[in-house]
């Protein structure tokens, strides 16, 4: 199920980075291809220090790769019960 709250902009900052591909990002971050792939496709949420790394390939602030919305999650803050 994909997590709709967290999006990425992996495969467009891989476009305008000379077309990396999805191997050649998972090697300079030591992942698998296939956890790419995952997060690419928003089915699996990465590790905070594996989203720095993602940053760091591209040299952009994480802010410019992941975005959260919290209106989407169904974890977000929810107002405390009056009694």
């Amino acid at each position: 199920m994909a997590k709709d709250h967290i999006q990425n902009n992996i495969r467009r900052l891989r476009f305008f980075k000379d077309e990396l591909t999805q191997q050649a990002l998972a090697d300079e971050i030591g992942v698998t291809r296939q956890t790419i792939v995952a997060i690419e496709k928003g089915k699996y949420p990465p590790t905070l220090e594996i989203a720095f790394r993602i940053a760091n390939v591209f040299e952009v602030e994480l802010s410019e790769v992941f975005t959260y919305d919290a209106s989407k999650d169904k974890f977000k803050k929810r107002k405390p019960k009056k009694k």
